[in-house]
């Protein structure tokens, strides 16, 4: 058994923690937040992130939590169906479910797991290698000592900086909107409607319904004035449920977030210290795999270590089984963001007969190396 420390207690910081300390393992989960407060908005638990929860123990705690989704539509701006896809096909062939949850929701779930092993106002800020020990320094002026550093802290990660030089994450291009409908009788299923350069997708969740709005604009740019009449200018016209969405969510509720990815690296750590999550792989939502894909770091790490024990070997395996994994994630969200934010009325139009066209049981076929990953290493 070994130490492990964890800079940041996030999603995938805390799943790692929860299965490297049912092995056995003491861990410590540094976190720079002085208090644990209810952030964000929604987030879909995808089929593989469910399956290797499932592995935990955890899942059933995050459907009780969320909301189990069983259809997921593709729509143009004026409502018509592009695509349908039945989540009950897909969870048939690739087990799990699908589960639209609010992140703080999932977050609560994952802490109250993890149990004491989060010290807070302490995030890493640096750290040295002295033997076989590393030695995290932290933002409240104390070191901690492990046998390994996992750096889980985020898209500016500290460790990650540390290990590779510090850079600016790559920006998309457009910025979203992000919001919680405390109404949950507007939907009854999942969609994203796409139009030109603009998108709005919502799924129902336990809290209302989780809507998201994505437009291209430049980065850095703030809503000046009432955020709420922006998007009602923006998205006036479109069908059903979206205006009304807009209106019935409060303004101050509504987040907006520049959407940044990086580019695919290998060789994410270096001895006795690895990354997770967005400190290794930040991607864009597009693909809703973000959070999904720290879970599944988690697991795998975890199962590194017990079977290489708490070496520089298990953190070296952890990565390979990783790092062209996680690359194609990002590289596929990247894409898939190019062809939704369309613009040019022909490639939107062309973008909107080839998915119309596309029968529902291919584009199903087609996710087998996002919904069914080996998890082994």
């Amino acid at each position: 058994m070994g130490d492990i420390v964890i800079a940041g207690a996030g999603i995938g910081g805390l799943t790692a923690a929860i299965a490297l300390k049912r092995a056995g393992h003491r861990v410590r989960v540094l976190e720079r937040a002085t208090s644990i407060k209810p952030v964000g908005a929604g987030l879909t638990v995808q089929i593989n992130a469910v399956r290797a929860l499932e592995s935990l123990g955890l899942a059933d705690a995050v459907k009780r939590a969320g909301r189990e989704l069983t259809v997921m539509d593709v729509r143009t701006a004026d409502g018509e169906l592009l695509q349908r896809a039945d989540v009950r096909e897909m969870t048939a062939r690739f087990g799990g479910s699908q589960v639209a949850i609010h992140r703080a929701a999932l977050h609560e779930v994952l802490l109250r797991e993890a149990g004491d092993v989060v010290t807070l106002g302490a995030g890493v800020t640096g750290f040295r290698e002295v033997g076989a020990v590393v030695e995290a320094t932290c933002s409240d002026g104390s070191t901690v000592s492990g046998d390994v550093l996992v750096g889980a802290d985020g898209i500016h990660s500290a460790v990650r900086a540390a290990l590779h030089g510090e850079s600016a994450p790559r920006y998309s291009g457009y910025t979203s909107w992000r919001g919680v409908c405390p109404d949950a009788s507007r939907v009854s299923d999942g969609c994203e409607a796409w139009g030109r350069g603009r998108r709005f997708g919502y799924v129902p969740i336990a809290e209302g319904v989780y809507w998201f709005a994505v437009d291209d604009r430049p980065e850095g740019e703030r809503d000046a004035g009432d955020v709420k009449a922006t998007l009602r200018g923006m998205f006036a016209g479109w069908y059903g449920p979206i205006p009304s969405l807009i209106d019935a969510t409060p303004a101050e509720a509504i987040l907006r977030t520049d959407i940044h990815d990086r580019d695919p690296i290998a060789n994410w750590g270096r001895g006795r210290v690895t990354l997770l999550g967005d400190a290794a792989h930040p991607m864009t939502p597009n693909l809703g795999q973000g959070a999904c894909q720290a879970i599944e770091d988690g697991v795998v790490l975890a199962r590194a270590v017990q079977k290489h024990g708490v070496t520089a070997e298990a953190l070296r395996r952890y990565e390979r089984a990783r790092e062209a994994h996680t690359a194609r994630v990002v590289l596929e969200a990247r894409r898939f963001g190019v062809v939704g934010q369309a613009s040019n009325p022909l490639l939107t139009s062309l973008r909107d007969f080839v998915v119309r066209v596309t029968p529902s049981s291919l584009a199903v076929k087609s996710l087998a190396w996002l919904y069914a990953p080996s998890l082994e290493v």
